[in-house]
């Protein structure tokens, strides 16, 4: 929350705490643009918000305020992964493989078995990874490479792992199991955006495709999804 958030439910935030810097992306679909000279562009609106903000955990009498008393980090839910698979929409195929992977040709997704992994939280972070791949399948999302084989390190093929990746964390902070998957991710990203350079650009498209993955695993509409970022963006609250 900000500092004027914990001030009108009556706390604050405590001495010596330092805030963080969150960035809200709303990155519109891609239109063509004529210039005075008659060449045409492509124009993709983008919004950019700054917001600092706190944790609850920060603050002193702002979850009391709120009905939450203490303020307890949530509670990771399995249940809620298994959900979240099982309930996604025209789900791709699946098989037992000894690696995860998704093959476009047959709409696949092979993953190896829980056992293999170090833990329950390892297993569905990776099968969201995959998960995400999917969705760029052209009966799902749709995204321009994924159904092409393209060369490993390429700047398309590293644009994709960003993406899956990325709407892997996305699902893992949702579900809650983001604290004991965190430390991979992260590692994760950092090898395929030094791959990138750090194309600000290509990272910022990665994040808006990633969120649209994840909206179609989760089943949610474009016009919710829509209406969810009007939202945040009119109450500032991230």
């Amino acid at each position: 929350m900000e500092r004027r958030q914990a001030t009108r439910l009556g706390g604050h935030i405590r001495k010596g705490e330092k805030s963080s810097i969150v960035t809200f992306w709303n990155v519109g679909e891609e239109r063509m643009v004529k210039n005075p000279n008659g060449t045409e562009r492509k124009s993709r609106p983008l919004l950019r918000r700054f917001y600092r903000v706190f944790n609850l955990e920060q603050t002193e009498k702002s979850a009391d305020k709120l009905g939450l008393g203490k303020a307890e980090p949530r509670v990771p839910s399995l249940d809620e992964c298994e959900a979240m698979v099982s309930g996604m929409p025209n789900p791709p195929k699946r098989e037992q493989s000894h690696k995860a992977w998704y093959r476009p040709s047959t709409d696949t997704v092979g993953m190896p078995s829980r056992q293999a992994f170090d833990s329950a939280e390892a297993y569905y972070a990776t099968l969201f990874h995959e998960m995400t791949h999917s969705t760029g399948h052209a009966s799902r999302v749709g995204r321009a490479g994924i159904e092409q084989l393209n060369e490993f390190g390429s700047e398309s093929y590293s644009k994709e792992e960003l993406v899956a990746e990325i709407g892997a964390a996305m699902l893992c902070g949702m579900t809650g199991i983001a604290p004991r998957t965190i430390e991979n991710s992260a590692a994760y990203l950092k090898s395929w955006i030094d791959r990138l350079r750090g194309d600000s650009k290509l990272i910022v498209s990665a994040a808006s495709q990633a969120q649209k993955a994840a909206d179609y695993i989760r089943n949610v509409t474009k016009s919710d999804a829509t209406k969810n970022a009007a939202e945040t963006a009119e109450s500032e609250v991230l």
